[in-house]
């Protein structure tokens, strides 16, 4: 859908202007679902218009030429103040400087048009917060988008633009991206380079969630490469990579207790359909086999709660508590409580329990789990957040930097979208995204939520 978007525009068949005007139409009549919650509204019809013009002098504006976007509201966009769906950033100053990511994307044309909701901090897998409210999954008002990146994948799900961010430190993209039908890509850490340090020191990365795997796959060439002060960051183009040799299926990968059983039919159902559409052997496993002395998800927990409090402060995360959200202010507090022999020893099994799931996936092969392990929840968490721990499945891809994407499965037994989680060893990212295409080529999926138009 991009490129053809695109084309059009420096082709001269549709214009930016009128994309533009069509992003901000289609924002403007679903304010139901809060998923967007600044616009640039002249700004962004100026840029337009300077594209358009540039069209017609025959210059190439680049491969997103004229796409709009909406960035997350933990991404920096030059002139716009990033909030991180917080009180404590309520009033801050506007950013003088985008994002990798936003640079990236307006660098190769592309259009920002607003900014889109997300919770309090990032720290959750539904989207909600006491600054802008809930947002709503445009596949049913009543439920949740998910989240962190819950405002942006339910404006993809509703044609609200071409192209929305996210970012990825314990499932933010992949989780929304389950829930709301989309392709959810989390790159290997370092395929997407970092400005500055993130809260979340070694799990943190921007990722991409889209419509389509060619529409991933067009944006991970905008979006890759590496940034000056990130030791993490891949030097070189990705090398190839192949399909998988086999298949890895395992209902967790932490013993968490047992899938519900509509979660579980679903899980089983597809995971048979990759195995049969790639033609390779499958080799079942129990949950506890994969770290059966220690938990990484709760070594997650640890070393996610004490960045995140020692990048605000004891001081300020005390004194301010009250302004926050439940949810945000118990993940900070417990952070407060980690003490500093924890935190290094949590560090310390990090990498072993990188060196796992290297041994493991050694040879070629994936990993396949559910992405999220429940079908959905209300617009404020209901029973997720901090005590539902056990619905989530992609922690540990953050923990070992591993490449992970959630594939929009069959629909479930309540009509809504189920994600079926593929992760594959370092660097082999190329070849999730053949993975991905091979899956969209055999079960293509709806490309927006029912009665919402695809954005084009």
């Amino acid at each position: 859908m991009l490129r053809r978007l695109s084309a059009d525009v420096r082709h001269g068949r549709t214009t930016a202007r009128e994309l533009v005007e069509r992003s901000l139409e289609r924002i403007e009549a679903n304010r139901d679902l809060n998923a967007v919650v600044a616009e640039r509204s002249d700004e962004a019809r100026a840029e337009a218009d300077a594209i358009d013009a540039a069209v017609a002098g025959r210059d190439d504006p680049g491969p997103l030429a004229g796409l709009p976007v909406l960035a997350k509201d933990n991404d920096d966009v030059r002139g716009m103040r990033t909030t991180h769906g917080s009180r404590w950033f309520a009033d801050a100053p506007a950013a003088s400087r985008d994002g990798v990511s936003i640079e990236r994307l307006r660098a190769a044309g592309a259009i920002v048009v607003g900014k889109t909701n997300v919770p309090e901090f990032c720290i959750e897998g539904y989207t909600d917060n006491l600054l802008f409210g809930a947002t709503r999954n445009p596949w049913d008002l009543g439920r949740s988008p998910g989240g962190s990146s819950g405002g942006s994948a339910a404006a993809l799900a509703a044609g609200l633009s071409a192209i929305a961010t996210g970012t990825d430190g314990g499932g933010s993209i992949r989780i929304p991206a389950a829930f709301c039908g989309l392709l959810g890509y989390k790159p290997t850490n370092g395929v997407i380079g970092r400005r500055s340090a993130p809260d979340w020191i070694d799990f943190s990365t921007d990722g991409i969630m889209a419509t389509s795997a060619d529409d991933v796959r067009l944006l991970l060439t905008v979006l890759a490469g590496p940034v000056d002060g990130d030791p993490t960051a891949l030097p070189t183009p990705l090398p190839p990579s192949a399909l998988p040799t086999r298949l890895i299926v395992a209902e967790r990968t932490d013993d968490l207790g047992p899938l519900p059983a509509e979660v579980a039919d679903a899980f089983a159902a597809s995971a048979a359909q990759l195995a049969e559409l790639l033609g390779v052997p499958v080799e079942h496993r129990i949950p506890e086999s994969f770290f059966p002395d220690w938990s990484p998800d709760e070594d997650w927990f640890v070393l996610a709660t004490a960045e995140h409090a020692s990048a605000f402060g004891r001081e300020r995360i005390e004194r301010d508590a009250e302004l926050l959200h439940p949810s945000a202010r118990e993940f900070l507090l417990e952070g407060l409580t980690v003490s500093a022999a924890d935190y290094l020893a949590a560090r310390r099994r990090r990498f072993d329990a990188i060196a796992r799931l290297d041994e493991l996936l050694a040879g070629g092969a994936a990993l396949v789990t559910p992405t999220v392990a429940e079908l959905g929840w209300a617009p404020d968490g209901g029973r997720a957040g901090l005590i539902g721990a056990e619905a989530y499945s992609t922690a540990i891809q953050n923990m070992t930097g591993l490449p992970a994407i959630s594939l929009p499965a069959p629909l479930g037994p309540d009509g809504m979208p189920f994600g079926l989680q593929v992760t594959m060893p370092r660097w082999a990212d190329l070849g999730l995204l053949e993975v991905a295409a091979r899956w969209e080529a055999a079960y293509p999926w709806p490309r927006t939520a029912p009665g919402y138009p695809e954005f084009g």
